[in-house]
Protein backbone atom coordinates (compact mmCIF):
# COMPACT_ATOMS: atom_id res chain seq x y z
CA UNK A 1 0.00 0.00 0.00
CA UNK A 2 1.50 3.34 -1.03
CA UNK A 3 0.79 6.60 0.73
CA UNK A 4 -0.14 9.80 -1.10
CA UNK A 5 1.94 12.91 -0.53
CA UNK A 6 -0.60 14.45 1.84
CA UNK A 7 -0.07 11.61 4.30
CA UNK A 8 3.64 10.91 3.82
CA UNK A 9 6.06 11.70 6.60
CA UNK A 10 6.84 15.39 6.88
CA UNK A 11 10.59 15.87 7.07
CA UNK A 12 10.72 19.65 6.99
CA UNK A 13 11.18 20.59 10.65
CA UNK A 14 9.22 23.85 10.46
CA UNK A 15 6.17 22.10 9.05
CA UNK A 16 6.59 18.99 11.22
CA UNK A 17 6.69 20.96 14.47
CA UNK A 18 4.18 23.68 13.66
CA UNK A 19 1.40 23.73 16.24
CA UNK A 20 -1.69 21.77 15.23
CA UNK A 21 -2.82 18.27 14.37
CA UNK A 22 -1.01 16.00 11.94
CA UNK A 23 -1.71 12.47 10.83
CA UNK A 24 0.42 9.86 12.57
CA UNK A 25 1.98 8.91 9.25
CA UNK A 26 3.04 12.50 8.75
CA UNK A 27 4.63 12.53 12.22
CA UNK A 28 6.89 9.62 11.28
CA UNK A 29 5.23 6.57 12.86
CA UNK A 30 4.72 4.81 9.51
CA UNK A 31 8.04 3.62 8.02
CA UNK A 32 7.44 0.95 5.36
CA UNK A 33 11.15 0.83 4.49
CA UNK A 34 12.26 0.24 8.10
CA UNK A 35 14.42 -2.84 8.63
CA UNK A 36 13.98 -4.08 12.23
CA UNK A 37 17.13 -4.39 14.33
CA UNK A 38 18.08 -7.43 16.40
CA UNK A 39 17.62 -5.27 19.49
CA UNK A 40 14.09 -4.14 18.60
CA UNK A 41 11.00 -5.47 20.31
CA UNK A 42 8.60 -6.44 17.53
CA UNK A 43 4.83 -6.55 18.01
CA UNK A 44 2.16 -7.93 15.75
CA UNK A 45 -1.17 -6.17 16.34
CA UNK A 46 -4.50 -7.24 14.88
CA UNK A 47 -6.36 -3.97 14.28
CA UNK A 48 -9.89 -3.19 13.13
CA UNK A 49 -9.95 0.45 11.97
CA UNK A 50 -13.14 2.49 12.08
CA UNK A 51 -14.83 3.05 8.73
CA UNK A 52 -12.91 5.61 6.71
CA UNK A 53 -9.65 5.13 8.63
CA UNK A 54 -6.81 4.02 6.39
CA UNK A 55 -5.13 0.84 7.76
CA UNK A 56 -1.65 2.34 7.42
CA UNK A 57 -2.73 5.42 9.35
CA UNK A 58 -4.30 3.14 11.97
CA UNK A 59 -1.05 1.17 12.25
CA UNK A 60 0.91 4.42 12.59
CA UNK A 61 -1.51 5.52 15.31
CA UNK A 62 -0.89 2.28 17.22
CA UNK A 63 2.86 2.85 16.97
CA UNK A 64 2.50 6.47 18.03
CA UNK A 65 0.12 6.01 20.95
CA UNK A 66 2.18 3.10 22.36
CA UNK A 67 5.38 5.13 22.27
CA UNK A 68 5.81 8.92 22.11
CA UNK A 69 2.83 10.46 20.29
CA UNK A 70 -0.20 12.33 21.51
CA UNK A 71 -3.17 13.78 19.64
CA UNK A 72 -1.41 16.98 18.60
CA UNK A 73 2.08 18.11 17.65
CA UNK A 74 4.38 18.79 20.60
CA UNK A 75 7.62 20.64 19.96
CA UNK A 76 9.29 19.00 22.99
CA UNK A 77 9.95 15.96 20.77
CA UNK A 78 12.93 18.00 19.60
CA UNK A 79 14.45 17.80 23.09
CA UNK A 80 14.85 14.03 22.61
CA UNK A 81 16.44 11.63 20.13
CA UNK A 82 12.91 11.32 18.75
CA UNK A 83 13.83 9.11 15.79
CA UNK A 84 14.92 6.43 18.27
CA UNK A 85 12.07 6.90 20.71
CA UNK A 86 9.31 6.71 18.12
CA UNK A 87 7.90 3.25 17.47
CA UNK A 88 7.80 2.36 13.79
CA UNK A 89 4.88 0.66 12.07
CA UNK A 90 6.57 -0.97 9.11
CA UNK A 91 4.12 -3.44 7.58
CA UNK A 92 0.34 -3.85 7.23
CA UNK A 93 -1.47 -6.83 5.70
CA UNK A 94 -5.14 -7.88 5.67
CA UNK A 95 -5.94 -10.71 8.09
CA UNK A 96 -6.88 -13.77 5.98
CA UNK A 97 -10.61 -14.59 6.07
CA UNK A 98 -11.39 -11.67 8.42
CA UNK A 99 -12.67 -8.67 6.39
CA UNK A 100 -11.93 -5.31 7.95
CA UNK A 101 -9.09 -6.62 10.12
CA UNK A 102 -5.38 -6.01 9.50
CA UNK A 103 -2.13 -7.30 10.89
CA UNK A 104 0.20 -4.41 11.76
CA UNK A 105 3.87 -4.94 12.57
CA UNK A 106 5.44 -2.37 14.91
CA UNK A 107 9.08 -2.10 16.05
CA UNK A 108 10.17 -0.56 19.38
CA UNK A 109 13.74 0.43 20.19
CA UNK A 110 15.24 -1.37 23.19
CA UNK A 111 15.72 1.91 25.07
CA UNK A 112 11.95 2.39 25.43
CA UNK A 113 11.66 -0.24 28.18
CA UNK A 114 12.96 -0.50 31.73
CA UNK A 115 15.24 -3.51 32.28
CA UNK A 116 13.56 -6.55 33.80
CA UNK A 117 10.10 -4.94 34.14
CA UNK A 118 7.00 -6.53 32.64
CA UNK A 119 4.94 -3.77 34.28
CA UNK A 120 6.78 -1.15 32.26
CA UNK A 121 6.64 -3.08 29.00
CA UNK A 122 2.90 -3.68 29.32
CA UNK A 123 2.26 -0.05 30.29
CA UNK A 124 3.70 0.89 26.90
CA UNK A 125 2.34 -1.83 24.66
CA UNK A 126 -1.19 -2.19 26.06
CA UNK A 127 -1.48 0.96 28.15
CA UNK A 128 -3.50 3.55 26.17
CA UNK A 129 -3.73 2.31 22.65
CA UNK A 130 -6.52 -0.23 23.15
CA UNK A 131 -8.95 2.59 23.99
CA UNK A 132 -8.04 4.63 20.92
CA UNK A 133 -11.16 5.89 19.12
CA UNK A 134 -9.99 5.42 15.49
CA UNK A 135 -9.86 1.67 16.21
CA UNK A 136 -12.95 -0.48 16.65
CA UNK A 137 -10.76 -3.15 18.20
CA UNK A 138 -7.11 -4.06 18.70
CA UNK A 139 -5.32 -7.19 19.81
CA UNK A 140 -1.67 -7.81 20.59
CA UNK A 141 -1.28 -11.04 18.66
CA UNK A 142 2.40 -11.85 19.19
CA UNK A 143 5.67 -10.29 20.30
CA UNK A 144 9.37 -10.85 19.63
CA UNK A 145 11.47 -9.94 22.66
CA UNK A 146 15.10 -9.30 21.71
CA UNK A 147 17.79 -11.36 23.41
CA UNK A 148 19.28 -8.18 24.87
CA UNK A 149 16.01 -7.59 26.76
CA UNK A 150 15.45 -11.27 27.65
CA UNK A 151 18.78 -11.23 29.47
CA UNK A 152 17.53 -8.55 31.87
CA UNK A 153 14.94 -10.97 33.32
CA UNK A 154 15.56 -13.76 35.83
CA UNK A 155 12.82 -16.04 34.52
CA UNK A 156 11.41 -19.11 36.32
CA UNK A 157 12.70 -19.51 39.89
CA UNK A 158 13.23 -23.28 39.57
CA UNK A 159 12.64 -24.38 36.00
CA UNK A 160 11.45 -27.63 34.51
CA UNK A 161 14.74 -29.53 34.75
CA UNK A 162 15.53 -28.70 38.38
CA UNK A 163 11.92 -29.41 39.35
CA UNK A 164 12.21 -32.96 38.07
CA UNK A 165 15.46 -33.38 39.96
CA UNK A 166 13.92 -32.16 43.21
CA UNK A 167 10.88 -34.39 42.78
CA UNK A 168 12.91 -37.37 41.48
CA UNK A 169 10.33 -38.00 38.76
CA UNK A 170 11.47 -38.70 35.21
CA UNK A 171 10.23 -40.19 31.95
CA UNK A 172 6.54 -39.41 32.32
CA UNK A 173 4.12 -36.51 32.75
CA UNK A 174 3.33 -35.47 36.30
CA UNK A 175 -0.16 -35.99 37.67
CA UNK A 176 -2.23 -33.54 39.65
CA UNK A 177 -5.75 -32.70 40.74
CA UNK A 178 -7.60 -29.67 42.01
CA UNK A 179 -9.32 -30.11 45.35
CA UNK A 180 -13.10 -29.98 44.85
CA UNK A 181 -15.38 -28.38 45.74
CA UNK A 182 -13.28 -25.26 45.40
CA UNK A 183 -15.08 -23.49 48.23
CA UNK A 184 -16.85 -24.55 51.42
CA UNK A 185 -14.77 -27.42 52.84
CA UNK A 186 -13.39 -27.21 56.37
CA UNK A 187 -9.64 -27.40 56.81
CA UNK A 188 -9.79 -31.01 58.02
CA UNK A 189 -11.96 -32.22 55.15
CA UNK A 190 -9.83 -30.30 52.66
CA UNK A 191 -6.76 -32.12 53.98
CA UNK A 192 -8.58 -35.48 53.66
CA UNK A 193 -9.15 -34.83 49.94
CA UNK A 194 -5.46 -33.97 49.47
CA UNK A 195 -4.32 -37.12 51.29
CA UNK A 196 -6.59 -39.43 49.29
CA UNK A 197 -5.43 -38.02 45.97
CA UNK A 198 -1.74 -38.19 46.77
CA UNK A 199 -1.97 -41.62 48.38
CA UNK A 200 -3.68 -42.95 45.23
CA UNK A 201 -0.74 -42.01 43.01
CA UNK A 202 -0.91 -38.32 42.17
CA UNK A 203 2.22 -36.20 42.39
CA UNK A 204 0.40 -32.97 43.25
CA UNK A 205 -2.87 -31.74 44.63
CA UNK A 206 -3.73 -28.08 44.38
CA UNK A 207 -5.78 -25.16 45.61
CA UNK A 208 -7.95 -23.48 43.02
CA UNK A 209 -7.85 -19.83 42.05
CA UNK A 210 -10.52 -18.55 44.43
CA UNK A 211 -9.60 -20.36 47.65
CA UNK A 212 -7.68 -17.83 49.75
CA UNK A 213 -8.75 -17.23 53.36
CA UNK A 214 -12.54 -17.21 53.59
CA UNK A 215 -14.66 -17.47 56.76
CA UNK A 216 -15.22 -21.21 56.34
CA UNK A 217 -11.46 -21.95 56.21
CA UNK A 218 -8.67 -19.64 57.28
CA UNK A 219 -5.54 -19.98 55.13
CA UNK A 220 -3.39 -21.10 58.07
CA UNK A 221 -5.76 -23.98 58.86
CA UNK A 222 -5.70 -25.10 55.25
CA UNK A 223 -1.91 -25.02 55.10
CA UNK A 224 -1.61 -27.09 58.29
CA UNK A 225 -4.07 -29.79 57.26
CA UNK A 226 -2.78 -29.92 53.67
CA UNK A 227 0.85 -30.31 54.68
CA UNK A 228 -0.09 -33.00 57.21
CA UNK A 229 -1.74 -34.84 54.31
CA UNK A 230 1.27 -34.32 52.03
CA UNK A 231 3.71 -35.66 54.63
CA UNK A 232 1.60 -38.74 55.40
CA UNK A 233 1.14 -39.56 51.71
CA UNK A 234 4.87 -39.09 51.04
CA UNK A 235 5.78 -41.40 53.91
CA UNK A 236 3.34 -44.10 52.81
CA UNK A 237 4.22 -44.04 49.09
CA UNK A 238 7.94 -43.28 49.27
CA UNK A 239 7.48 -40.51 46.67
CA UNK A 240 7.99 -36.76 46.87
CA UNK A 241 4.54 -35.18 46.96
CA UNK A 242 3.26 -31.61 46.93
CA UNK A 243 0.14 -29.50 47.05
CA UNK A 244 -0.01 -26.03 45.53
CA UNK A 245 -0.75 -23.72 48.45
CA UNK A 246 -2.43 -20.61 47.06
CA UNK A 247 -0.75 -17.60 48.68
CA UNK A 248 -2.74 -15.03 46.68
CA UNK A 249 -3.86 -12.30 49.08
CA UNK A 250 -4.84 -8.65 49.37
CA UNK A 251 -1.34 -7.27 49.94
CA UNK A 252 2.27 -8.28 49.33
CA UNK A 253 2.80 -8.40 53.09
CA UNK A 254 0.04 -11.00 53.39
CA UNK A 255 1.48 -13.01 50.51
CA UNK A 256 4.96 -13.06 51.99
CA UNK A 257 3.54 -14.17 55.34
CA UNK A 258 1.70 -17.08 53.71
CA UNK A 259 4.72 -18.05 51.62
CA UNK A 260 6.96 -18.07 54.71
CA UNK A 261 4.52 -20.31 56.57
CA UNK A 262 4.35 -22.71 53.59
CA UNK A 263 8.16 -22.88 53.64
CA UNK A 264 8.23 -23.54 57.40
CA UNK A 265 5.81 -26.44 56.93
CA UNK A 266 8.08 -28.00 54.30
CA UNK A 267 6.05 -27.34 51.13
CA UNK A 268 7.94 -27.67 47.84
CA UNK A 269 5.51 -25.41 45.95
CA UNK A 270 3.31 -22.33 46.30
CA UNK A 271 0.72 -20.89 43.94
CA UNK A 272 -0.33 -17.42 42.82
CA UNK A 273 -3.11 -16.17 40.56
CA UNK A 274 -2.45 -14.11 37.44
CA UNK A 275 -4.79 -11.42 38.76
CA UNK A 276 -2.22 -10.32 41.37
CA UNK A 277 -0.45 -8.36 38.62
CA UNK A 278 3.03 -8.24 37.11
CA UNK A 279 4.82 -6.48 39.94
CA UNK A 280 3.52 -8.95 42.52
CA UNK A 281 4.34 -11.88 40.23
CA UNK A 282 7.95 -10.76 39.83
CA UNK A 283 8.25 -10.11 43.56
CA UNK A 284 6.98 -13.60 44.43
CA UNK A 285 9.27 -15.12 41.81
CA UNK A 286 12.21 -13.43 43.57
CA UNK A 287 11.04 -14.87 46.90
CA UNK A 288 10.70 -18.38 45.43
CA UNK A 289 14.14 -18.14 43.82
CA UNK A 290 15.66 -17.21 47.17
CA UNK A 291 13.90 -20.02 49.05
CA UNK A 292 14.14 -22.86 46.50
CA UNK A 293 10.37 -23.00 46.00
CA UNK A 294 8.46 -23.97 42.86
CA UNK A 295 5.99 -21.26 41.81
CA UNK A 296 2.74 -22.40 40.23
CA UNK A 297 0.84 -19.81 38.18
CA UNK A 298 -2.92 -20.15 37.86
CA UNK A 299 -3.93 -18.09 34.84
CA UNK A 300 -7.08 -16.84 36.59
CA UNK A 301 -8.57 -13.93 34.67
CA UNK A 302 -6.60 -14.46 31.46
CA UNK A 303 -9.78 -14.87 29.41
CA UNK A 304 -10.61 -11.21 29.98
CA UNK A 305 -7.56 -10.46 27.82
CA UNK A 306 -7.31 -13.47 25.57
CA UNK A 307 -10.72 -14.89 24.72
CA UNK A 308 -11.87 -12.49 22.01
CA UNK A 309 -10.04 -12.90 18.76
CA UNK A 310 -10.29 -9.29 17.64
CA UNK A 311 -9.53 -7.44 20.90
CA UNK A 312 -7.22 -7.94 23.85
CA UNK A 313 -3.92 -9.78 24.26
CA UNK A 314 -3.33 -13.31 23.01
CA UNK A 315 -2.33 -15.97 25.49
CA UNK A 316 0.91 -16.59 23.60
CA UNK A 317 1.96 -13.06 24.59
CA UNK A 318 0.88 -13.63 28.22
CA UNK A 319 2.93 -16.86 28.18
CA UNK A 320 6.04 -15.02 27.01
CA UNK A 321 5.64 -12.33 29.65
CA UNK A 322 5.14 -14.95 32.37
CA UNK A 323 8.27 -16.86 31.36
CA UNK A 324 10.25 -13.63 31.62
CA UNK A 325 8.57 -12.59 34.87
CA UNK A 326 9.20 -15.97 36.46
CA UNK A 327 6.82 -18.85 37.07
CA UNK A 328 7.63 -22.57 37.09
CA UNK A 329 4.16 -23.93 36.27
CA UNK A 330 1.60 -22.34 33.97
CA UNK A 331 -1.91 -23.44 33.02
CA UNK A 332 -1.70 -23.55 29.25
CA UNK A 333 -4.88 -25.34 28.17
CA UNK A 334 -5.84 -28.90 27.30
CA UNK A 335 -7.33 -28.74 23.78
CA UNK A 336 -9.51 -31.76 24.69
CA UNK A 337 -11.11 -30.47 27.92
CA UNK A 338 -13.79 -27.97 28.90
CA UNK A 339 -11.78 -24.77 28.42
CA UNK A 340 -11.08 -22.78 25.27
CA UNK A 341 -8.25 -24.07 23.11
CA UNK A 342 -7.54 -25.03 19.50
CA UNK A 343 -5.12 -28.02 19.56
CA UNK A 344 -2.44 -26.45 17.37
CA UNK A 345 -2.72 -23.08 19.09
CA UNK A 346 -2.41 -24.74 22.50
CA UNK A 347 0.66 -26.66 21.30
CA UNK A 348 2.13 -23.26 20.43
CA UNK A 349 1.72 -22.16 24.06
CA UNK A 350 3.48 -25.34 25.22
CA UNK A 351 6.35 -24.66 22.83
CA UNK A 352 6.81 -21.20 24.31
CA UNK A 353 7.06 -22.74 27.78
CA UNK A 354 9.56 -25.46 26.89
CA UNK A 355 11.67 -24.28 23.94
CA UNK A 356 15.19 -22.97 24.08
CA UNK A 357 14.53 -21.31 20.72
CA UNK A 358 10.99 -21.03 19.38
CA UNK A 359 10.65 -21.06 15.58
CA UNK A 360 7.98 -19.19 13.63
CA UNK A 361 5.06 -21.61 13.19
CA UNK A 362 1.96 -19.98 11.71
CA UNK A 363 -0.42 -22.97 12.16
CA UNK A 364 0.43 -22.81 15.90
CA UNK A 365 0.02 -19.05 16.02
CA UNK A 366 3.73 -18.29 16.41
CA UNK A 367 4.50 -15.29 14.18
CA UNK A 368 8.10 -14.65 15.26
CA UNK A 369 11.25 -16.57 16.09
CA UNK A 370 12.02 -16.21 19.80
CA UNK A 371 15.47 -16.84 21.28
CA UNK A 372 15.06 -17.57 25.00
CA UNK A 373 18.77 -17.09 25.74
CA UNK A 374 18.80 -20.17 28.00
CA UNK A 375 16.07 -18.76 30.25
CA UNK A 376 14.73 -21.61 32.40
CA UNK A 377 11.79 -23.59 31.05
CA UNK A 378 8.23 -23.59 32.41
CA UNK A 379 6.34 -26.81 33.15
CA UNK A 380 3.01 -26.41 31.31
CA UNK A 381 -0.14 -27.58 33.09
CA UNK A 382 -3.12 -29.18 31.34
CA UNK A 383 -6.22 -28.69 33.46
CA UNK A 384 -9.94 -28.31 32.89
CA UNK A 385 -12.44 -31.05 32.14
CA UNK A 386 -10.00 -33.86 31.31
CA UNK A 387 -10.27 -37.50 32.40
CA UNK A 388 -8.43 -40.83 32.21
CA UNK A 389 -10.16 -41.78 28.96
CA UNK A 390 -8.27 -39.00 27.16
CA UNK A 391 -4.80 -40.05 28.36
CA UNK A 392 -3.64 -41.18 24.91
CA UNK A 393 -4.66 -37.85 23.36
CA UNK A 394 -2.97 -35.82 26.09
CA UNK A 395 0.36 -37.65 25.83
CA UNK A 396 0.29 -37.50 22.03
CA UNK A 397 -0.43 -33.74 22.11
CA UNK A 398 1.89 -32.66 24.91
CA UNK A 399 4.59 -35.27 25.55
CA UNK A 400 6.23 -35.88 28.93
CA UNK A 401 7.01 -32.41 30.23
CA UNK A 402 3.54 -31.48 31.41
CA UNK A 403 1.40 -31.71 34.54
CA UNK A 404 -1.89 -33.45 33.76
CA UNK A 405 -4.49 -32.28 36.27
CA UNK A 406 -7.73 -34.19 36.67
CA UNK A 407 -9.93 -32.40 39.22
CA UNK A 408 -13.45 -33.69 38.74
CA UNK A 409 -11.85 -36.64 36.94
CA UNK A 410 -10.28 -37.68 40.25
CA UNK A 411 -12.62 -36.41 42.94
CA UNK A 412 -15.80 -37.34 41.06
CA UNK A 413 -14.77 -41.00 40.69
CA UNK A 414 -17.65 -43.33 41.67
CA UNK A 415 -15.36 -45.39 43.93
CA UNK A 416 -13.90 -42.39 45.74
CA UNK A 417 -10.98 -39.97 45.49
CA UNK A 418 -8.15 -42.45 46.02
CA UNK A 419 -9.64 -44.75 43.38
CA UNK A 420 -9.83 -41.79 41.00
CA UNK A 421 -6.12 -41.14 41.54
CA UNK A 422 -5.31 -44.83 41.00
CA UNK A 423 -7.26 -44.79 37.72
CA UNK A 424 -5.29 -41.80 36.45
CA UNK A 425 -1.91 -43.24 37.48
CA UNK A 426 -2.62 -46.62 35.87
CA UNK A 427 -3.91 -44.94 32.70
CA UNK A 428 -0.79 -42.77 32.56
CA UNK A 429 1.72 -45.55 33.13
CA UNK A 430 0.01 -47.95 30.71
CA UNK A 431 0.05 -45.25 28.03
CA UNK A 432 3.69 -44.29 28.65
CA UNK A 433 4.65 -47.98 28.44
CA UNK A 434 2.78 -48.33 25.14
CA UNK A 435 4.39 -45.16 23.80
CA UNK A 436 7.85 -46.42 24.74
CA UNK A 437 7.08 -49.69 22.92
CA UNK A 438 6.41 -47.71 19.75
CA UNK A 439 2.65 -48.22 19.59
CA UNK A 440 0.35 -45.72 17.88
CA UNK A 441 -1.35 -43.97 20.79
CA UNK A 442 -4.06 -42.19 18.86
CA UNK A 443 -5.11 -45.31 16.99
CA UNK A 444 -4.68 -47.83 19.79
CA UNK A 445 -5.19 -45.64 22.87
CA UNK A 446 -8.78 -46.64 23.74
CA UNK A 447 -8.01 -50.34 23.41
CA UNK A 448 -4.80 -49.94 25.49
CA UNK A 449 -6.83 -48.29 28.24
CA UNK A 450 -9.51 -50.97 28.14
CA UNK A 451 -6.87 -53.68 28.35
CA UNK A 452 -5.30 -51.99 31.39
CA UNK A 453 -8.77 -51.64 32.93
CA UNK A 454 -9.17 -55.46 32.92
CA UNK A 455 -6.66 -55.52 35.79
CA UNK A 456 -7.69 -52.23 37.47
CA UNK A 457 -11.27 -51.79 38.59
CA UNK A 458 -10.83 -48.04 39.36
CA UNK A 459 -9.73 -47.44 35.75
CA UNK A 460 -12.64 -49.51 34.44
CA UNK A 461 -15.07 -47.44 36.52
CA UNK A 462 -13.49 -44.20 35.25
CA UNK A 463 -13.80 -45.28 31.62
CA UNK A 464 -17.38 -46.45 32.15
CA UNK A 465 -18.26 -43.10 33.76
CA UNK A 466 -16.47 -40.61 31.51
CA UNK A 467 -15.16 -42.55 28.54
CA UNK A 468 -17.49 -40.91 26.03
CA UNK A 469 -17.40 -37.40 27.49
CA UNK A 470 -15.94 -34.68 25.28
CA UNK A 471 -16.34 -30.92 24.81
CA UNK A 472 -16.66 -30.40 21.07
CA UNK A 473 -17.11 -26.67 20.60
CA UNK A 474 -15.53 -24.49 17.96
CA UNK A 475 -12.44 -22.68 19.18
CA UNK A 476 -12.56 -18.89 19.17
CA UNK A 477 -8.78 -18.54 18.91
CA UNK A 478 -7.37 -20.61 16.07
CA UNK A 479 -4.53 -19.14 14.04
CA UNK A 480 -5.26 -16.92 11.03
CA UNK A 481 -2.79 -17.35 8.21
CA UNK A 482 -2.85 -17.92 4.46
CA UNK A 483 -0.66 -20.72 3.06
CA UNK A 484 1.40 -19.63 0.07
CA UNK A 485 2.86 -21.97 -2.57
CA UNK A 486 6.40 -22.97 -1.70
CA UNK A 487 9.06 -22.13 -4.25
CA UNK A 488 10.49 -25.07 -6.17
Amino acid sequence: MSADSSSSQITDAKKRYSAGVLKYRQMGYWMPDYVPKDTDTLCLFRITPQEGVDPEEAAAAVAGESSTATWTVVWTDRLTACDSYRAKAYKVEPVPNNPGQYFAWVAYDLILFEEGSIANMTASLIGNVFSFKPLKAARLEDIRIPVAYVKTFKGPPTGLIVERERLDKFGRPLLGATTKPKLGLSGRNYGRVVYEGLKGGLDFMKDDENINSQPFMHWRDRFLFVMDAVNKASAETGEVKGSYLNITAATMEDMYERAEFAKELGSVIVMVDLVIGWTAIQSMANWCRKHDMIMHMHRAGHGTYTRQKNHGVSFRVITKWLRLAGCDHLHTGTAVGKLEGDPLTVQGYYNLCRDSYTKTDLPRGLYFDQDWADLKKIMPVASGGIHAGQMHQLIELFGDDVVLQFGGGTIGHPMGIQAGAVANRVALESMVKARNEGRNLLAEGPSILREAARHCSPLKAALDTWGEISFNYASTDSSDYAPTPSMA
